[in-house]
């Protein structure tokens, strides 16, 4: 090979052009800017599905407990109750959770118990993102 054949080939694979350089940034800007806010809402409704299958998962756990126990926990006992015997309860067959803790909801917060002492009835809930009582969206309480 020739040194000019070699000149045109290195002059010929120089790279891209400012031009389709810009055009290659707008595609990937157009692309992000429409994908990613459909990305973003499906990890956020990923993540109130998760918490919705925890609440369910932690009720079927006070639900054994309350059959081998005579009731569910007391507001008092919470949720602890399904991982650890509580003072006074001698029927207790547990733990009723693998793992040997509680599980946080997706935002790592604590779920909230309360049982009814008048029906019998428990609530099991998570506060959302916000930790707050009330909210929508991504905040929205769920369980309650």
């Amino acid at each position: 090979m020739t040194l000019a054949i070699y000149i045109k080939r290195v002059r010929r694979s120089r790279g891209l052009t400012l031009v389709e350089m810009l055009v290659v940034l707008i595609i990937m800007g157009l692309l992000v800017g429409l994908v990613g806010p459909r990305v973003l809402n499906y990890v956020s409704g990923a993540k109130s599905d998760t918490a919705k299958v925890q609440v369910d998962r932690l009720s079927t756990a006070v639900e054994l407990y309350a059959l081998s126990n005579g009731g569910p926990p007391t507001t008092e006992q919470g949720l602890e109750a399904l991982i650890a015997a509580p003072s006074g309860v001698t029927s207790w067959t547990g733990p009723y959770l693998k793992g040997g803790a509680l599980p946080l909801d997706p935002w790592g917060n604590a779920f909230l118990y309360e049982m009814d002492v008048q029906t019998g009835q428990f609530k099991i809930s998570s506060l959302g993102a916000d930790g707050l009582v009330g909210g929508t969206g991504e905040n929205v309480d769920i369980g309650f």
